[in-house]
């Protein structure tokens, strides 16, 4: 996003509101391996979800956390991680 003030309050929001008040979990060295191993299995039988539902996954994985979501079927194909949809 090019220097602006919308860019500038974006960063503000992040950091003030959302950092502060929510943990954030990085995409690290043990998610991104998580997420090759997951991505090769998933390919050899014939599935290859979008690399960003990867992504998520991998951090929801190894932080064993519960993936929230209201696309289950985005997500169903990977193995070791909980998912929930609050919209049911």
């Amino acid at each position: 996003m090019p220097d602006s003030q919308r860019k500038q309050s974006i960063l503000v929001y992040i950091t003030e509101t959302v950092g502060k008040n929510f943990p954030m979990f990085s995409y690290d060295l043990e998610a991104a391996r998580w997420h090759a191993s997951e991505r090769a299995r998933l390919r050899k039988i014939g599935k290859t979800p979008p690399y960003l539902d990867g992504q998520i996954a991998a951090i929801a994985a190894v932080n064993r956390l519960i993936l929230v979501t209201r696309n289950i079927a985005d997500y169903e194909n990977f193995q070791g991680i909980a998912l929930e949809n609050w919209h049911d």
